[in-house]
């Protein structure tokens, strides 16, 4: 069962890099294996959070699956939070937080823990998929020094 703790230090505000990992329809645009992204429904919460449901489509080579999740976006709290609701995992899970340094830039924190329902499937893209979700820190940071022009990491913890 995959589980990945890092955490980045970036010259980007926890503005920005929030900004950045909540707008997931941009995905496709730079993450690895992700393919295609759709939100299917928003729900403002009221209270500054919004929770969304999305699709997305990962690939590699011949392989293909869609999984959903829910994706609660809490901004006061500097969190985004992903809970898996279907698709070939068994659980998927994880949590993104940006935490501001003094100097200006932010500490970016992304937990990740999964597990695939197929033993074939595990096997066949579980070596990907694992590589991949440890360059997802790596491709955000990237995303941001192109959106916001900045040069990007100060510091890896």
């Amino acid at each position: 069962m995959p589980h990945f703790d890092t955490s980045r230090r970036v010259r980007h505000t926890p503005t920005e890099m929030f900004d950045l990992v909540a707008d997931v329809e941009k995905y496709p645009d730079f993450l690895p294996l992700c393919e295609r992204l759709k939100v299917r429904g928003r729900n403002d919460l009221g209270d500054g959070r919004e929770v969304l449901v999305a699709d997305m489509t990962v690939g590699y080579k011949m392989f293909r699956e869609t999984f959903t999740s829910r994706v609660t976006l809490a901004p006061e709290e500097r969190v985004i939070r992903v809970e898996y609701l279907d698709g070939p995992f068994d659980h998927l899970d994880n949590r993104w937080s940006f935490v501001p340094e003094a100097d200006g830039s932010t500490t970016v924190r992304f937990v990740i823990d999964y597990a695939f329902k197929n033993r074939v499937l595990a096997a066949l893209m579980g070596a990907v998929f694992d590589r991949a979700v440890q360059k997802y820190s790596e491709a955000f940071e990237q995303r941001a020094d192109t959106i916001y022009g900045r040069p990007g990491s100060v510091a890896s913890a």
